[in-house]
């Protein structure tokens, strides 16, 4: 490790423009556009994207044509990215209310209120809690934060050019194209396939060996999906690679390959005979309709196997904790020590010096001053690159946003007692799981944080708590799922500020402007991080869906947070089938499956989901093998796999952003039906038509609907040889210097 002493990329005594109105609202604009995308994403497929990487791409691009300096472009990358922190808290807990019926009315102004409180309440919990910790962490030599690096060497290189930013807004373009084709069925983006499982009627098992032995009667139906012709999901697959691509596709297979077909093998004579009894007879013929054997497949996906995935995902997360015990009992101590540290480094008056000393010599340093302990003095004392917020406004903060939490958990339960508990709670889990997720980022970047099993821990502890203190039904359910959703976004974005936080500091940014801008952006993504919810919930619902937790927006994170909650507060769980998930889990974890977690989320998703994410991760594949094929060095290597993951998330944006535009439509469009002031024969127009999200695109021509299935196979290779061959040409010279390479 070099000795020598740190030195950032703008020296403290240069200055140039930062904290700048058009840096700050360039920011709130990402903010509000890259949380949006990751809120589609997370819904749709249950994982999110970092945004700083797309964030510090459009901030240099756009900040260029204004002459805008670095600085400005790292508090613009800075207010930018946080968004995406706040809606992966949101999409992991905030549908869990709807799915769990603790919300009857998603789209009531009650339901935005609560969201907006829980959101807000829980990025600004995020950043004062980092604001004390911050000095000593980013300084720490032991966290490498690879992905800070990386940003950081982007914005150096950004100074020499813009073709990452044109790179990455081709490929949002191209993304949103497909997308909207794949809308207009210009081809068709996704396809099931109808499978016989067994014959009805002729079917059956022999429970022994002789002719005399008892027989269940069996047969039914199945479905198969092909891969949706999807560029986000291929972008997804594509950044986290073949091998977990392939354990997410695994899950899949188990779900709709395995349980699906034995279940409706074991149960299709019972639907039959059900359908039989029930079923009223078509006037016209005074025949019985035929069963519709799709729903019955989606309703045993939904009802039986979901809860066996759960208790995957419930192994799967305590397994993600086990193997990270060692940094999290670190990053645990380390949060006791840095607090120590912070308050040391704060302690300004006649006794500052004793105290850092005492300090010192309490960690065993036998110095007078620790080299990690420094004073913090006025803002006029301490220079630019070690100035943050005045601790009076965080301590004081805090105090207020712990009042405002008792009274948002009252207004959640009406118990008194409740509300105390659980901001108790949440205080407690929020503040180590802060640390925690901030020195998790540091070893191993904010992509791979895992967000989803700290909140899990939370809400367990939180439901085990509200069933101690008697609280029940569905105000103990909603007090739960607020301490989960507040300790969930505080963690995020914790995590989220300190990776901008060490970019700052190797660029020679001002944390306590940094901290501000996200203070900014934390509310600004709050107060409207919910309307991209309600658009797709609502659009969601006009196409015959069930708003959250469905086949078109899953939310498998949600899912579990709602099932838990219910099954510990509400009494209401299949127990049996979470316990057959989490044997499943442990024999995963038997036969060294890398990520029971990411297993048992494709078991929650639909298949078209999961094998697409495998087709990106094997496109992946492809490109390391002509990459290889052209025997590139490492630096050419890294400058193509960073272009990649540009593409990969221009792909992933510009879907992202499309279906929210579309999703905007259908429910715009049905808002207004039935109003007075249409005809009816105007309306009938603009109403669309089909499933979510389908559009009424008349001017296209009805030869549209017979358009043959190879067309989607064409479209997937165009988006492969795009994924694969756009970022070899960024590879470069073989004699250029390597940067760091953004994806670890």
């Amino acid at each position: 490790m070099s000795n020598e002493p740190f030195r950032p990329y703008v020296p403290e005594r240069t200055k140039l423009r930062e904290f700048t109105l058009r840096a700050v609202l360039l920011g709130l604009v990402m903010t509000i556009i890259l949380g949006a995308a990751n809120a589609y994403l997370g819904l749709r497929a249950g994982m999110t994207i970092a945004a700083t990487y797309p964030a510090a791409v459009i901030g240099m691009a756009v900040l260029r044509l204004m002459k805008g300096s670095i600085l400005e472009e790292n508090v613009a990358r800075t207010v930018g990215s946080i968004g995406e922190s706040v809606a992966a808290g949101a999409i992991f807990t905030i549908p869990a209310f709807v799915i769990s019926k603790a919300w009857d009315d998603f789209g009531s102004p009650m339901a935005y209120a609560k969201s907006t409180a829980l959101m807000i309440v829980g990025g600004l919990l995020g950043i004062l809690f980092v604001t004390l910790l911050r000095r000593v962490m980013v300084e720490d030599k032991d966290l490498p934060f690879p992905e800070s690096v990386a940003a950081a060497e982007i914005h150096k290189a950004g100074q020499k050019g813009m073709g990452a930013a044109k790179a990455l807004f081709q490929a949002m373009g191209i993304g949103a194209a497909v997308y909207l084709a794949g809308v207009a069925r210009v081809f068709t983006a996704s396809r099931d396939f109808v499978i016989q499982v067994g014959e009805m009627g002729k079917s059956f098992i022999r429970l022994g060996v002789g002719a005399k032995a008892a027989t269940v009667k069996a047969g039914g139906v199945a479905t198969f999906s092909a891969p949706a012709i999807s560029p986000a999901y291929l972008g997804v697959g594509y950044i986290i690679g073949p091998e977990l691509g392939a354990l997410n596709f695994a899950g899949g297979l188990m779900a709709w390959g395995l349980f699906v077909p034995i279940f409706m093998f074991l149960l299709g004579p019972e639907f039959f005979a059900a359908h039989q009894a029930g079923a009223t007879p078509d006037p016209a013929t005074g025949q019985i309709p035929p069963l519709d054997w799709e729903t019955q497949v989606v309703l045993v996906w939904k009802f039986i196997v979901r809860p066996i995935a759960v208790g995957g995902m419930l192994v799967g997360a305590a397994f993600t904790l086990y193997k990270m015990r060692k940094n999290l009992k670190s990053g645990m101590a380390r949060a006791i020590s840095d607090l120590r540290k912070s308050t040391a480094t704060r302690d300004v008056g006649p006794n500052a010096e004793e105290a850092v000393a005492a300090e010192s010599k309490r960690q065993g340093k036998g110095k007078k001053r620790d080299k990690g302990v420094e004073l913090e003095g006025t803002p006029d004392q301490v220079g630019r690159h070690d100035r943050d917020l005045n601790m009076k406004v965080v301590f004081g903060g805090l105090a207020l946003v712990a009042l405002l939490m008792v009274a948002v958990y009252f207004w959640f339960t009406g118990q008194i007692v409740a509300a105390i508990v659980a901001t108790i709670v949440m205080a407690i889990t929020g503040f180590f799981f802060a640390a925690v997720s901030g020195n998790l980022v540091g070893m191993i970047g904010s992509s791979n944080n895992p967000i989803s099993g700290l909140t899990l821990s939370t809400l367990i502890i939180a439901a085990l708590l509200m069933v101690i203190i008697g609280v029940s039904g569905m105000s103990g359910v909603a007090a739960v799922l607020g301490v989960a959703a507040v300790v969930c976004v505080s963690s995020a974005v914790a995590g989220e500020m300190l990776q901008d936080l060490k970019v700052g500091h190797l660029l020679g940014g001002t944390p306590s402007k940094m901290q501000v801008g996200d203070i900014l952006g934390v509310i600004v993504s709050g107060a409207v991080m919910f309307f991209p919810l309600l658009l797709l919930y609502k659009a969601n619902l006009s196409g015959g869906g069930a708003g959250f937790g469905d086949k078109q927006l899953p939310a498998p994170q949600a899912g579990l947070m709602a099932a838990l909650s219910q099954g510990i507060v509400g009494g209401e769980m299949a127990w049996p089938l979470v316990v057959v998930g989490i044997v499943m889990g442990f024999a995963m974890v038997l036969v060294k499956v890398k990520s029971p977690m990411l297993m048992s989320v494709g078991m929650y998703l639909p298949l078209e989901t999961t094998f697409a994410i495998f087709v990106g991760g094997i496109i992946r594949w492809g490109f390391d093998v002509v990459a290889k094929r052209r025997g590139l060095n490492e630096a050419q290597k890294v400058r193509s796999g960073n272009a990649g993951v540009l593409v990969a998330s221009g792909l992933i944006a510009g879907e992202a952003l499309m279906g929210l535009v579309v999703a905007g439509y259908v429910t715009v469009i049905n808002a207004l039906d039935g109003a007075e002031w249409i005809t009816k024969d105007r309306a009938a127009q603009l109403l669309p038509s089909g499933k979510f999200p389908s559009i009424p695109w008349e001017k296209i021509g009805a030869e549209l609907a017979s358009v043959p299935h190879w067309v989607a196979l064409v479209m997937l290779v165009m988006l492969g040889l795009l994924m694969i061959y756009k970022p070899l040409l960024s590879a470069g010279a073989a004699d250029e210097p390597p940067p760091p390479q953004a994806i670890t």
